[in-house]
């Protein structure tokens, strides 16, 4: 690749990792490295610098952390740098068009989803909740609307039975750094097309809510599968149980007899607990969950809790218990 091209990159979680790797082994002019400003996390709230900062110091690449990049300052400080190519991915703000206009080679985004379905902040949460069995990453000219700009490249990734999002949001991040090798290349010699992305088949993947991890024991079991996974490892599907957060991190996908059956007991219920799991009627067919969380506790195999003989069949577990 030209490595006179000033690039800055703009990206914050891991998922953005492999693709600033990228630019940097094929010799790229990585100039700056804009993220998302230190947030505090874990128990004790310890102020943590982002996984793309953290990359960056350790090749030496300066950092801008801007609380909101639209300040003025803040795009001053930008254009210091000069950039020809802005190249972002999940970097978690809407760039201005004072940005936007800045590089002569634009700005270009790598998202998480085949556009224009699932535009937005988590979309490889909903495409997995939603039940998908193929996703991917769109190479894509940043605008001003929402995930909205002109399309350059897609590359698909399916998604399996076994898949959460943490192993899709993996698996993407190493598709995107790939599709963004190949990519880049035609994109600088104008060899690569633009396509406007259709609007009527745009659909939105919005934040995650804590409502979006409550699970609703009415709604059948296939669907609470994929809701379930869809939230592991981050944030978490939960429930309720003796008035406490009880948290749901694996279930066992339902057999297509069982997933649209009628109720035998009311949703929520515990019918069976053993080693196996902790099985629970839904609106529609039993599931059993694998992997549990009690409030104050770490997560552990359903077995292993069943054990404790703490959850008797006949339990209810939500708000309809309360």
């Amino acid at each position: 690749m030209n490595n006179e091209l000033r690039i800055v990159f703009m990206g914050t979680p891991d998922f953005a990792v492999p693709a600033l790797r990228m630019l940097l082994a094929d010799g790229c002019n990585v100039v700056a490295v804009v993220t998302q400003p230190d947030r505090p996390k874990g128990r004790k709230r310890e102020l943590t610098p982002p996984p793309v900062k953290a990359e960056a110091l350790l090749r030496g690449i300066p950092v801008l952390q801007p609380e909101r990049l639209r300040r003025p300052e803040a795009v001053a400080e930008l254009a210091a740098f000069r950039p020809d190519l802005i190249v972002t991915a999940a970097y978690g703000q809407i760039l201005p068009k004072s940005v936007l206009d800045m590089p002569a080679h634009g700005c270009v985004n790598l998202h998480g989803s085949l556009l224009p379905r699932y535009r937005g902040g988590a979309p490889i949460q909903h495409a997995i909740m939603n039940g998908e069995t193929v996703t991917g990453v769109t190479l894509m000219y940043m605008a001003e609307g929402l995930d909205t700009g002109d399309m350059l490249a897609k590359a698909e990734v399916p998604i399996g039975d076994d898949d959460t999002a943490g192993t899709i949001f993996d698996k993407l991040s190493v598709t995107a750094a790939e599709l963004l090798r190949r990519s880049l290349p035609e994109l600088l010699a104008g060899r690569l097309a633009r396509q406007q992305q259709p609007e009527a088949e745009a659909t939105y993947a919005p934040n995650i809510t804590r409502e979006d991890e409550r699970i609703d024991w009415s709604r059948p079991a296939d669907e609470l599968f994929n809701r379930i996974r869809g939230l592991n490892p981050w944030p978490v599907a939960f429930t309720t149980w003796n008035g406490d957060v009880f948290k749901v991190w694996a279930s066992r996908k339902p057999a297509a007899a069982e997933s649209g059956r009628p109720p035998s007991a009311a949703p929520g219920t515990v019918l069976r607990v053993s080693a196996e799991g902790i099985a629970v009627q839904t609106g529609g067919g039993e599931l059993v969950l694998t992997e549990v969380q009690p409030a104050g506790k770490k997560a552990m195999s359903a077995g292993d809790f069943a054990r404790g003989g703490a959850m008797q069949a006949g339990t209810v577990l939500g708000w309809q218990a309360e």
